[in-house]
């Protein structure tokens, strides 16, 4: 079974990311589902989404959960039944899930794509990343900026936040490999610590 990767963000919070190398069949070894989740598989018409579906719950495994220990509110955002708090993502070929044992967390992960540059003013005011002349580089600095709000928007878990307008990133290096971001709303400012890592053109982000 192909664990990729596993990241300790601090003592409490950690990372599992999955490479899909299997077939859907190799997937469910190993693994219970609800009806639910059951269901839910059954009516993706898509193998990758299957295969993503599938190997979340083996990273749950992996975390010694079970796909019985994960419910999801009104929202869709998952929830661990013993009060520990979880976030999931899929790109392609990469799944992730990160756990926390004592706060509200968020994950993201995405493939690095030309395609971010065509999007860019719908979630970031993008002069400020114009001085970038590699687009590389603007699609990498792009791709954490959108995960780094993706995730933000999944610790909120509620419908109503623009990335424009409500989530704000504060501007970072490469090298940092980690930045802040604000939640702006209703008149209050929520602030959290951001982390990003990249691998084979993929980048990783986890709010926290």
């Amino acid at each position: 079974m192909a664990l990729y990767k596993t990241l300790t963000v601090h003592k409490k919070t950690k990372v599992l990311i999955w490479k899909l190398e299997e077939s859907v069949l190799d997937l469910k070894k190993g693994i219970l589902l609800s009806d639910t989740s059951l269901a839910r598989l059954e009516s993706m018409k898509s193998e990758l989404h299957q295969k993503g579906f599938l190997s979340i719950r083996q990273l749950l495994k992996v975390a010694g959960y079970t796909d019985f220990d994960v419910v999801y509110d009104n929202y869709g955002k998952p929830h661990l039944k013993d009060g520990k708090f979880i976030s999931i993502s899929h790109s392609f070929t990469f799944t992730a899930i990160v756990l926390s044992e004592d706060a509200p967390v968020g994950i993201d992960i995405e493939k690095q794509r030309e395609k971010i540059l065509k999007i860019a003013h719908k979630f970031t005011p993008f002069e400020e990343y114009k001085t970038i002349a590699n687009v590389d580089a603007l699609i990498r600095k792009l791709t954490i900026v959108w995960g780094a709000k993706e995730s933000l928007y999944k610790i909120y878990g509620k419908k109503k936040l623009l990335f424009l307008h409500h989530i704000y990133i504060e501007d970072f290096k490469f090298n940092d490999k980690k930045t802040k971001g604000e939640i702006r709303y209703n008149g209050a400012i929520l602030s959290y610590d951001i982390e990003f890592f990249e691998f084979e053109e993929y980048t990783c982000v986890v709010a926290y």
